[in-house]
């Protein structure tokens, strides 16, 4: 008993390929794809068929029984069923994320199409003209800053102020003295600031240093509130000694709106400040992107994107196998014996809820060894032969059943497999010796060669292959050996080339 990987290789053998310039001559083989099938072959017996008591392998709710006692069945129909929404969601979930995986590999073994790159060109033009109205805007936000800021300075403070530009003083009478000094010497430092700003609005441009340019904005309008907010104590503390209230109650307005303007142009400056910003990052996002389409795909991306369907793939099977448990199917065509199920039950794993008998007389059983046992499952099939009528006569039959512990044989770890013959035959009896082949895994598309062309160098794998009239090593991902001897080449070969098998002697 064993496990056989057959891979079934169309290639032309016996092809004899001499280099020109006299160079040796090979044997070559020419690939092309086919269909794998990896079975295990063991033996069993015939047996009368039983009753089998069927579970649900999850706990949960019952939401549906389709069948009562006395029912014919047939194999694969559901027979009844748990609640299973939230797992059908993730199935739905895992087959769109495979979806977009297999979406982004077709997109990178196409490679960048030429209305890629020209989208992406139009994107940079697109983020270079909104970073230039950002720098723009920002010019335009300074220049607005110093027009409200030598209005809240020069129009409304300086009415109370005496000498403004070369040593101010304010004329009010106030009970905060400390306030009336600190408010003229930042006077001193606001005048000095107004004036350098003025001389530098006419060399700014949206081509200049902005950087540094809108620190120094900043810190004016920072100096801005700092005496606006010493003149607003000065207001409150003074007396209508030399002026009326109502000249003080007009001062103290008008330095309150020229507190506002400045306190609105400094947020208006930050504002642009962050579009400039973002629109920096945006330029530079979308040249990187740009940059990556002009390369175009390298072979290791296409590699590693591979790699993420084939795990998209393991979740959707994943998420498949977990619906599958929350269904009761019948594993044969039979009858339905008894029923515990019922609609709003909770049920445990492993319970048995319907029995039913299969239609057919015969069954096989088998003793799969430990070794074997991980690669067969129920509703595997199997093709048998009964040494009664030798092998030129098969029969057709299904993996129902295996069960969950070991039986011992001749000292060795087993376990025990029921097949249901798919017909009823008049020449089966029991007792017979039957014969199994039982498939276990089959897929179609496989490329393989035989295992002794794969060489390892430096941990990688190669197959020499001739091109362009020149032997060539080619690198190569392999996949399951068959006990043929051909290896499974999951990358680095196609339909059509040429794999040199050796030289002639």
């Amino acid at each position: 008993m064993g496990i056989a990987a057959i891979g079934v290789l169309i290639v032309g053998l016996g092809a004899w390929y001499a280099l020109s310039g006299g160079g040796p001559e090979y044997k070559t083989l020419t690939v092309k794809s086919d269909n794998f099938v990896q079975q295990v072959s063991v033996s069993g017996k015939v047996i009368p068929a039983q009753e089998v008591d069927l579970g649900f392998t999850q706990s949960g709710r019952i939401t549906r029984v389709y069948v009562k006692v006395g029912d014919r069945v047939g194999a694969g129909r559901v027979l009844a069923e748990i609640d299973s929404g939230d797992i059908y969601a993730q199935l739905l979930q895992k087959e769109a994320a495979l979806d977009v995986q297999k979406a982004k590999l077709l997109a990178l073994q196409q490679g960048t199409r030429p209305e890629e790159i020209a989208v992406a060109e139009a994107e940079v033009r697109s983020d270079e003209a909104v970073l230039a109205q950002a720098k723009i805007a920002l010019v335009d936000a300074t220049g607005d800053a110093y027009i409200k800021t030598d209005d809240a300075i020069r129009n409304k403070v300086y009415q109370f102020v005496s000498n403004p530009r070369t040593n101010p003083q304010i004329n009010l009478i106030s009970s905060d003295s400390q306030a009336v000094v600190d408010a003229n010497n930042d006077l001193v430092t606001m005048e000095a600031a107004l004036v350098a700003w003025s001389q530098e609005l006419g060399s700014i441009s949206a081509s200049s240093d902005l950087t540094t340019y809108v620190t120094r904005v900043q810190q004016r309008l920072s100096t801005a509130t700092q005496v606006l907010t010493t003149v607003s104590k000065v207001l409150n503390s003074a007396s209508p000694t030399n002026v009326s209230q109502a000249t003080l109650d007009t001062y103290a307005t008008n330095v309150a709106t020229a507190r506002a303007n400045v306190s609105t142009v400094s947020s208006a400056i930050t504002s642009a400040v962050t579009a400039l910003r973002n629109a920096e990052s945006g330029l530079n996002a979308s040249k990187k992107t740009l940059a990556l389409k002009q390369a175009g795909t390298v072979q290791a991306d296409i590699d590693a994107q591979a790699a993420q369907v084939k795990s998209a793939e393991a979740d959707v099977a994943n998420a498949r196998s977990q619906l599958s448990k929350t269904v009761i199917t019948a594993p044969f065509t039979g009858v339905i014996t008894s029923i515990d199920a019922k609609a709003g039950k909770i049920v445990s794993p492993n319970t048995p809820e319907i029995s039913m008998n299969s239609s057919a007389a015969f069954q096989i059983e088998s003793y799969v060894p430990e070794v074997n046992i991980a690669f067969v499952k129920v509703g595997d099939v199997a093709t048998v032969t009964l040494d009664a009528y030798g092998e030129e006569v098969p029969f057709g039959a299904k993996v129902v059943s295996i069960d969950p512990a070991e039986t011992i044989k001749d000292g060795v770890p087993t376990y025990r497999a029921l097949l249901q013959f798919d017909a009823n035959d008049s020449r089966i009896r029991a007792g017979m010796t039957a014969n199994l082949q039982i498939t276990t895994e089959e897929k179609s598309g496989v490329v393989s060669v035989p295992q002794g062309v794969v060489t390892q160098k430096n941990g990688k794998k190669y197959v020499k292959i001739l091109e362009d009239d020149s032997v060539i090593e080619r690198e190569v991902t392999t996949g399951s050996v068959s006990s043929l001897g051909n290896v499974e080449i999951l990358t680095g070969l196609g339909e059509g080339d040429v794999v040199i098998l050796g030289e002639t002697e």
